[in-house]
């Protein structure tokens, strides 16, 4: 959808001045919270709304209220001869007018305030309602991700339970210490996947590979990708011990043993 062409197509300034048809109004409330310069285009418009108003409120001269009492003078004046009643009924007459005028003003600023404070009610609760959904859609979002990793988890200790599963640990070598992995082997289907507990971040242009030691030797196993959870490398046929060691990126067809991480044999 071009947001752009929709934003200037003249549906916002409709809803804004309260114009637009109810499908126009359910599809905008729909898109302003899929999209935030369809929000923005719907703020921007109602400041200056109000803007206008405000500078289309000019003061009245004095000028002009010396004219217009000049002439309720003149309009009012007793005419030559009037009678004391007549006259009393033109100041009555003249007295109701100033009441009527007075109380429309009154309920002019009255109904000015109403509105400015129902407006700004309005604003208000617009603005909760989006605070609402956006808090609606986060926790929308955190209980899949919670769903995900619950998922995963259950997927991986339904993996390390499989029967044939053979555990592997590979603590860190001397001056690594502190670097631990685990190894899972499919003794049925010879799949081998890695448990990258303690190890380091590889530095750029660096990564992991693992080495299965066959009669003394060591054949490539696979490289440790950016997998964060268990990771399933080459499957391995037959080994004696696992070792992992830091290679270029892409992997060494042998082994630096200057490099070596970690290292683990296998229990029969």
């Amino acid at each position: 959808m071009d947001i752009q062409a929709y934003i200037q197509s003249g549906v916002i300034e409709s809803y804004v001045l309260g114009v637009a048809d109810a499908q126009d109004v359910a599809e905008l409330q729909r898109l302003r919270f899929e999209y935030p310069e369809v929000e923005a285009a719907i703020a921007a418009c109602e400041a200056w709304l109000a803007a206008t108003a405000n500078a289309g409120a000019v003061p009245v001269s004095d000028n002009v209220k010396e004219q217009l009492q000049h002439t309720l003078q003149h309009e009012f004046a007793p005419a030559a001869g009037t009678t004391a009643a007549n006259q009393t009924s033109l100041l009555k007459r003249m007295n109701k007018v100033r009441y009527f005028a007075a109380a429309s003003i009154v309920l002019l600023v009255v109904s000015a305030t109403i509105n400015v404070y129902l407006y700004q009610k309005y604003h208000q609760a617009n603005k909760d309602y989006i605070a609402l959904m956006n808090e609606r859609n986060t926790v929308v979002a955190d209980n899949g991700l919670y769903q995900t990793r619950l998922r995963q988890m259950q997927d991986r200790m339904q993996l390390m339970a499989a029967p044939g599963m053979l555990k592997v640990s590979m603590p860190g070598t001397p001056g690594k210490e502190g670097n631990l992995v685990t190894l899972f082997w499919d003794t049925h289907t010879k799949d081998v996947y890695v448990l990258a507990n303690k190890l380091p971040k590889a530095p750029a242009g660096k990564q992991y590979q693992l080495w299965a030691l066959v009669d003394g030797k060591p054949v490539d196993a696979g490289m440790l990708g950016d997998c964060t959870d268990l990771c399933q490398l080459k499957p391995v046929l037959k080994a004696q011990a696992f070792a992992i060691t830091l290679e270029n990126t892409g992997g060494s067809p042998t082994p630096h043993l200057d490099q070596l991480y970690v290292m683990g044999n296998v229990k029969s």
